[in-house]
């Protein structure tokens, strides 16, 4: 099954939380730590007590790259003991000129086996080219973050009147030719969410930002079942993989994951 199929084949099932283990080893419960790398026992467990539930599992980089060699080894043993069954995601926020984007997707791809990536538009198409070149990925196009700062940039207007961020929302239409493009879309942002239905067009979405970002599940899946829109994933990581400090944390994470469930249910 190839990535692009992995991903329908859970919404359909109806499974639209994506875990995001941005695990940091000084929040993991304490007794872990007496493991050789406690950081991958931790995502283990995680993993283990939400594996048939999960749509997706989301791993930012910046966690394991920050603890070096360490970090990296941790990150693909993680990804590796996930199974090729399931839909991975490396958010990494690439985005360079077309040689070094070309080898940060031939790591996150190839080296790391991921099926999505998160990639930055501001440097043109020639920067998302090599990612796109994957066309049986995914690749999720930053368009309006959850973040204050979003609206530096991503909400300014252009010459004709639109924000820049719908600009973006309308280059992807064009580049989505092979059908592997994303969207990143944050969930504080509904109202924008609310007014792009059209731009957005089905194509797949990554919605960030509920929970401790502030975003609201229940109105957003209101607003998504209310255009019939169903190809999504909403993000969660320290609401879910943090909820419990105890030996039980692995319970704790399933539990919150299926109340998350049962609201988009």
């Amino acid at each position: 099954m190839n990535s692009k199929d992995k991903f329908f084949v859970k919404i359909k099932d109806g499974k639209h939380i994506c875990v995001g283990l941005d695990s940091d080893i000084k929040k993991i419960p304490k007794f872990l730590l007496k493991y050789p790398d406690p950081v991958y026992e931790f995502n283990k467990i995680i993993i283990d007590s939400t594996l048939d539930t999960a749509g997706a599992y989301k791993f930012n980089f910046a966690f394991y790259e920050s603890n070096g060699i360490q970090g990296l080894t941790s990150l693909k043993k993680s990804i590796g003991y996930i199974g090729n069954n399931n839909f991975i995601i490396a958010d990494a926020k690439r985005g360079d000129i077309g040689n070094t984007s070309r080898m940060y997707a031939l790591s996150i791809f190839e080296f790391f086996n991921a099926d999505a990536s998160t990639i930055n538009p501001y440097m043109g198409f020639d920067s998302l080219e090599p990612f796109l070149s994957f066309t049986e990925k995914i690749n999720f196009i930053l368009v309006l973050t959850s973040n204050p700062g979003s609206n530096d940039f991503q909400k300014l207007k252009t010459n004709n009147g639109l924000f820049l961020y719908q600009e973006i929302l309308n280059k992807i239409n064009s580049w989505n030719k092979e059908k592997n493009c994303g969207i990143v879309f944050g969930a504080t942002q509904l109202e924008e969410i609310a007014n792009n239905m059209d731009r957005l067009n089905n194509i797949p979405l990554l919605i960030p930002g509920i929970g401790a970002q502030g975003g609201d599940l229940q109105s957003l899946i209101k607003l998504l079942k209310q255009n019939n829109y169903r190809n999504f994933l909403i993000n969660s990581s320290r609401g879910i993989i943090y909820k419990d400090s105890t030996e039980l944390f692995g319970e704790a994470a399933r539990e919150e994951l299926l109340k998350l469930n049962n609201v988009i249910t």
